[in-house]
């Protein structure tokens, strides 16, 4: 496994098979056309990165800082990431298909998960202070962690879905109401 660390990238062009990034800088870098494959990113910052068509399959992000990040732009075809400890907050995950995908202790702030299929994933401890659910697949999956999340249950598939005591009030709030 190759190992990149404390590199500044400005530009990438090659394809990138079985590497590990630690402490890496990507900051408003072109990722466009570019193919990850059983890589590592752990303590990065890949905020405001271009996606177009790019490919992660079985990406690992460890900690990293991913704001304002459209993934919905990457190549969907062979899509496959880890997400742990990161900041994914204003990032899109529009109209994707994530099915059993895991978010492990992340700050999901102003995600855009509308018309994605979220079924059967895990929201493990994770802030999702007002991002938007719409005609998202939401079936089977798991919030009893989550905090701060709040969505129309009409507007969304919601079966089997879990939620916990406290969270589930943040179905509710369309009917302006006060529980106490």
């Amino acid at each position: 496994m190759e190992i990149f660390q404390d590199k500044d990238f400005v530009e990438l062009q090659d394809n990138y098979d079985y590497c590990r990034f630690i402490n890496c800088n990507f900051t408003n870098t072109n990722l466009s056309n570019i193919s990850f494959v059983e890589c590592i990113f752990e303590n990065c910052n890949l905020s405001n990165v271009k996606l177009a068509e790019t490919v992660f399959n079985d990406v690992k992000f460890i900690n990293c800082k991913m704001i304002g990040l459209r993934i919905n732009d990457c190549n969907t075809f062979i899509f496959s990431i880890e997400l742990s400890d990161c900041n994914l907050s204003l990032s899109s995950f529009y109209k994707m298909k994530l099915v059993s995908q895991r978010f492990d202790n992340c700050n999901l702030q102003e995600v855009d998960f509308v018309e994605a299929n979220l079924s059967k994933s895990i929201f493990d401890n994770c802030d999702l202070s007002k991002a938007v659910f719409e005609n998202t697949n939401l079936e089977k999956t798991d919030f009893r962690t989550a905090i701060n999340y709040s969505f129309d249950p009409e507007l969304n598939q919601i079966k089997k879905a879990k939620f916990s005591r406290e969270g589930a009030l943040g179905l509710l709030f369309k009917y302006d109401i006060i529980i106490r």
